[in-house]
């Protein structure tokens, strides 16, 4: 952990170019009219090990080559990128940037500069990165290759090379999330109302939210939160940007409950604020009434009165699911597919539930935590489908084999991209640092 907190405080100050580049960097590359320095190298290379994805010296090279040559043909191409997408980016780097140091301030006495010049500093780099995918977009194109083609690649690949897949499910789901009742929601409300008059007439919010709040993220704090756009809340957001230095905002709701918000300070698109939030109290009752619903739709499907499939659709409360029969996707995957190892991370107990089933079974109502908003509630499920593991074939495995062959697909394209524009384009590199690239260059001596 130690270790991964230096290389990402190393990477800032490579990154963002705090006046030592003149002093510790040289040029080791030139792409058309375009530099690459070595704290470039050395930065990609410590982002990558960071990730852990680390790349040797060779390839981290030839992939910064590859953008300053996507860059210099996006001048020929016109190719450009606004400014509003520099500074979203840029928003969501420094968001990123300040919860790794803990606040604004703490950011700022590091670096010895305000939040806005650290931005300017970085405004360059990051307009380069958007301009080289943009680029690299044109190059690849919005391909979908055809069942023929993906078949084919399917068969260019040995059999002993094919990849093992390990056992996997596909899930259906009814869901019933507990409802707060009117009663619950306006006593949250009126004790809101009761701090916020409190703070208005000049009692300490950080006081009131120590004592009060109930959200576990910064109620030890006082309330205090720093944040960009795209981070929050839509709703909490959406309160917080409107408000002036110093104003208190009236009591408002969100996924999470009610909150009133007092605003410290705006810089740029970051803001500073302090908030306290009342949970709705839930009682036994309103929690396990979603559950009886449950228990009626289970005993109606048993029954014949109604399908899975039709019961997601009229009763389930998850959107995602509902309208598809109640079929999960694998957000990691964007499958429908589930290995035992995705499903454990979400819940632990479900795939020792799951492997006592068999397929088109249904569960009795299960607990269960959503894992986007972490809240509770039931939900009904059915074993569509049971893989057993096995190598990667057409029949079963069809969408993994569409995104390799797509990514096969484009990195051919790039090759050839690669090929043809860097005999007509000006690259010069630092002899100490050329090795043996992965795709063909034609160098100049």
């Amino acid at each position: 952990m130690q270790k991964n907190k230096l290389i990402f405080l190393f990477l800032i100050v490579v990154s963002l170019s705090f006046g030592q580049k003149k002093v510790i960097d040289k040029v080791i590359g030139i792409v058309g009219k375009y530099p690459i320095l070595l704290s470039d190298l050395q930065n990609s290379m410590l982002e990558r090990e960071k990730q852990e994805t680390a790349l040797d010296k060779c390839k981290a090279f030839e992939m910064l080559v590859f953008q300053k040559l996507l860059v210099a043909q996006a001048d020929r191409d016109s190719v450009t990128v606004t400014d509003a997408e520099v500074d979203h980016e840029l928003d969501q780097r420094m968001t990123y940037y300040i919860q790794q140091f803990g606040s604004v301030e703490k950011l700022e006495e590091f670096y010895g500069k305000r939040t806005n010049v650290i931005k300017d500093e970085l405004r360059s780099d990051i307009q380069e990165q958007l301009i080289a995918q943009k680029m690299q977009g044109k190059i690849t194109g919005d391909v979908k290759l055809t069942p023929a083609e993906v078949r084919q690649f399917y068969n260019s690949i040995p059999v002993d090379s094919l990849p093992l897949i390990n056992s996997e499910v596909e899930l259906q789901q009814i869901v019933k999330r507990p409802t707060f009742s009117a009663e619950a929601k306006l006593a949250a409300k009126e004790q809101l109302e009761e701090y916020r008059a409190r703070v208005v007439k000049g009692e300490k919010m950080s006081t009131l939210a120590r004592l009060y709040s109930e959200d576990p993220g910064s109620a030890a704090k006082g309330g205090y939160y720093q944040f960009g756009r795209g981070v929050m809340d839509p709703a909490f957001e959406a309160v917080a940007f409107r408000l002036k230095q110093g104003e208190v905002s009236n009591v408002f709701e969100t996924a999470y409950g009610y909150h009133f918000i007092e605003l410290q300070a705006r810089k740029g698109e970051m803001v500073e604020v302090k908030h306290i939030l009342i949970v709705p109290k839930m009682s036994n009752s309103d929690f396990y009434l979603s559950k009886q619903l449950l228990d009626s739709i289970y005993t109606n499907i048993k029954e014949g009165k109604i399908t899975f499939e039709e019961a997601a659709k009229k009763y389930s409360d998850d959107d995602d699911t509902k309208q598809n029969g109640g079929l999960m996707i694998n957000r990691a995957t964007a499958s429908t597919k589930f290995e035992n190892e995705d499903l454990s991370q979400t819940d632990p107990n479900l795939v020792v539930t799951l492997n006592s089933m068999q397929i088109g079974e249904i569960s009795k109502p299960m607990q269960y935590t959503n894992p986007v908003d972490g809240k509770p509630g039931f939900r009904l499920l059915k074993l569509k489908n049971r893989i057993d593991p096995h190598r990667t074939n057409l029949k079963d495995d069809y969408q993994k084999l569409a995104l390799l062959a797509n990514a096969d697909y484009n990195k051919k394209q790039v090759k050839d991209w690669i090929k043809k524009r860097s005999k007509i384009t000006y690259i010069k590199l630092d002899p100490e640092y050329s090795c043996a690239f992965e795709n063909q260059w034609t160098i100049s001596n």
